[in-house]
């Protein structure tokens, strides 16, 4: 049995919609191209002359080459983009953002399909804001139901803040599996080895959003000390959670499904650059080396965890089903 194989008897869910992360937008330069793997679908995501970023499906319909690899002076690197349009590498044909073909270099007449300005390439809506490069994804086409979210905190021109600290993992299961943690108090203990169980504070479930807090006391070489735990998803793909207490650090976690049972996680950490003051740096530091280890050790249970519709829950083990209840309505058969 292959190893996606056995991914599908752990857990079978249909892959969710909404808005995902594919790029930091420090990673897409101006006139460059790079091919992506998500949705079970390739892609190719490219930054225009004025700075657009664009995502695209990532076969010509010409005749099939991928967009995203170039030849020749781009060999190596994506496919060449000139002003606001990729180029085939094959023929050379020019599609912009929208999937119109804007240009057929060696022939007068075109297809009408293009003559007439339609569409003849996929095309994916685009949202860039928190330094991230995010695309709308839904299994039956459906235009966008909800809009991300901006954090003022995650503007790159906001110097208050550090830049990011990124860490991105591959994790062998469903997202549901992975968002069900924002649940879970009492594996703080188990998993992590924290003192106690941190205590639930709020949590509360709203259209497409979802806001919960804990609070708990956490052991610092200055002490015991009072900490909170904030977070607030805006669909299944986009989390954001405020660290306070020992030192003021916001995550902007990303899930986006690479295969239903293949989850692409990029956790990108700021801090607040007046709480890192004072000799706190070392302190911020190994706050940030402390989640990096909570991550792993989450990771050693989810690639191996099953998948129960029904599990056998006690009044202690927090709101997983009113968390199940939020998250089915991204979940399309």
């Amino acid at each position: 049995m292959l190893a996606s194989d056995k991914d599908k008897t752990r857990v079978n869910l249909p892959m969710p919609y909404g808005w995902f992360h594919v790029l930091y937008s420090h990673e897409l330069e101006v006139g460059q191209s790079k091919p992506l793997n998500y949705f079970d679908q390739e892609l190719v995501a490219f930054r225009t002359e004025s700075g657009v970023a664009k995502v695209v499906d990532a076969y010509c319909p010409h005749m099939g080459a991928h967009l995203g690899y170039g030849v020749r002076s781009h060999s190596g690197t994506g496919a060449a983009v000139v002003g606001e349009s990729i180029v085939c590498p094959f023929h050379g044909w020019q599609y912009n953002g929208e999937g119109q073909c804007t240009k057929i270099p060696y022939s007068a007449k075109v297809p009408p399909r293009i003559q007439r300005g339609e569409q003849v390439l996929g095309s994916w809506q685009v949202r860039e804001m928190n330094q991230t490069i995010m695309v709308w994804y839904h299994p039956e086409g459906i235009a966008p139901l909800f809009e991300p979210e901006l954090i003022p905190e995650a503007a790159a021109d906001n110097d208050a803040w550090t830049a990011p600290h990124i860490v991105s993992r591959d994790i062998y299961t469903h997202m549901q599996e992975i968002g069900e943690n924002a649940v879970d108090a009492a594996h703080f203990h188990f998993v992590h080895g924290t003192d106690e169980i941190p205590e639930v504070a709020a949590q509360v479930f709203d259209g497409h959003s979802m806001h919960g807090s804990l609070s708990t006391r956490q052991p610092t070489p200055r002490g015991v000390v009072d900490a909170n735990i904030e977070n607030r998803s805006v669909g299944p793909g986009l989390s954001h959670v405020w660290f306070t207490g020992i030192c003021y650090t916001l995550l902007l976690a990303s899930l986006t499904p690479v295969t239903k049972t293949h989850t692409r996680a990029n956790y990108a950490y700021i801090q607040k650059k007046e709480a890192l003051a004072g000799g706190n740096a070392k302190l911020g530091a190994a706050l940030l080396a402390n989640l990096d280890r909570q991550q792993a050790e989450d990771i050693i249970i989810w690639n191996r965890k099953k998948h129960y519709k029904r599990p056998l829950l006690c009044n202690a083990d927090g709101a997983f089903m009113q968390f199940r209840r939020w998250y089915s309505q991204f979940l399309v058969e």
